[in-house]
């Protein structure tokens, strides 16, 4: 291969004052990710597509040029690069050694590395022969995850999952900084909550996507729109082979129906597709990062498995951007929006349902259970109060904490906290 295939992916070679045009703006709940530069074993990135893993990895480079680490030292390739196409990890490696970097050591990035078959034994292998490097790589599936993978890098490699923007860094990047000490105190300047408010409400819409909280407001949805094709076309339907207009059609069914139960049965009702394809196609969907399946509550792992899930995805604004009801399900939307601060703070998850219902309960590290409700609206539904009773009923002391998530109403009434829901979104797990 042509050493100028490389060149374009690496302007630091030439100026390293062109990395300030990449590395975007700092996201301080990634730090540790962005500081595992300094350490040998191997960082993996994973997420969403369009979630800010590219962008992770050029703070990394800026950081190491911060250090002075001479910028031919730094190797940066995106494998979706159709140049590279034809071009094996082996081909770009030895390449990059020969011409840029031929005995110092190595900061090699792979960007999308599930592009290239075998990546694992490959990394592996580099690594296990004590070769001079550090790799960062990253991918917008969650395979990397899967145990195979993780059992060849076992002892190897430091994971980060990567979501959409928390309303804390929503803020952030909104030029809001939020004293989290006041916010506990309940000292909120009158203009500070208008403002803040006026920014979830916003968020609670659109999402919260690193380039679509930053770009223009007329062209918001339209560059959702094409992240969700990108998603669908480039992470599913090119990867498994499948039928485009069948894997867009489906998850449209899913997304216009999201916080749903949805049971197979009527999934295969409502498309016509055999039990086996419905299955197929949400574990592609999961994979690639765009929903989310939570089980019943149950200790009866039959029972739990046997019941059917609810669907949720991984970001309010691309929900809205393709769905046909824009915006209008305001309960909906902070339901969502709960379950994946819940998946970004690394719970355990599920709902629960019997005479009362439970959106949501925690498994806490320590066995014990919190139970969430949301109810987004002026005046509460005493049904959601009952579904925290009735759960607290049920499991007894198992039970630490009821929840229930609110517009804007905050109190403690017997056992149930009531917090606003932009309030819990700004608490730290």
């Amino acid at each position: 291969m042509e050493i100028g295939k490389l060149n374009e992916w690496n302007p630091w070679w030439e100026d390293i004052r062109l990395i300030q045009g990449l590395k975007g703006k700092p996201r301080p709940s990634y730090e540790s990710l962005v500081n595992s530069i300094n350490i040998r074993e191997i960082t993996i990135i994973t997420g969403v597509r369009r979630s800010g893993k590219s962008t992770l990895m050029y703070q990394m480079i800026d950081s190491l040029l911060n250090r002075k680490i001479d910028p031919k030292q730094i190797l940066f390739v995106n494998l979706e690069d159709k140049k590279l196409v034809n071009d094996t990890l082996d081909d770009i490696y030895e390449n990059y050694r020969e011409n840029m970097n031929p005995d110092k050591k190595a900061y090699i990035f792979l960007d999308e590395i599930h592009r290239r078959d075998g990546w694992e034994s490959w990394i592996r292998k580099k690594y296990d022969l004590k070769t001079d490097n550090k790799f960062v790589i990253s991918g917008s599936c969650s395979y990397l995850l899967k145990k195979e993978y993780s059992m060849l890098l076992t002892g190897r490699n430091l994971t980060f999952e990567i979501f959409p923007l928390s309303f804390d860094e929503y803020l952030l990047f909104n030029g809001l900084n939020i004293n989290k000490n006041n916010l506990k105190k309940g000292i909120l300047l009158e203009k500070t909550k208008i403002n803040l408010l006026g920014h979830f409400k916003e968020y609670l819409t659109l999402g919260g996507f690193p380039e679509i909280v930053l770009k223009q407001q007329n062209y918001k949805i339209k560059v959702l729109e094409q992240y969700f094709d990108d998603i669908l076309y480039k992470d599913i339907v090119d990867r498994y082979n499948l039928n485009a207009q069948k894997t867009k059609d489906f998850a449209l069914f899913l997304i216009t129906n999201f916080t749903r139960v949805i049971s197979l049965r009527n999934v295969r009702e409502s498309l016509k597709l055999s039990y086996d394809t419905i299955r197929d196609y949400l574990s592609y969907y999961k994979e690639a990062f765009l929903f989310f399946a939570v089980d019943h509550f149950s200790y009866s792992f039959k029972e739990q498995k046997t019941l059917a899930s609810k669907i949720y995805c991984i970001d309010n604004g691309l929900r809205n951007a393709v769905s046909f009801r824009f915006s209008k399900d305001e309960g909906k939307l902070a339901e969502n929006l709960v379950l994946v601060e819940l998946k970004r703070r690394e719970k355990e998850v599920y709902y629960w349902k019997n005479k009362g219902e439970i959106d949501f309960v925690v498994k806490n590290k320590n066995q014990k259970l919190t139970a969430i409700n949301v109810f987004y609206g002026d005046e509460i539904d005493k049904r959601e109060i009952k579904g925290l009773l009735d759960f607290k009923e049920k499991f007894k002391s198992r039970v630490s904490e009821l929840v229930l998530l609110t517009k804007d109403t905050e109190k403690e009434e017997g056992r149930i906290r009531f917090i606003p829901l932009w309030k819990w979104l700004l608490e730290k797990s």
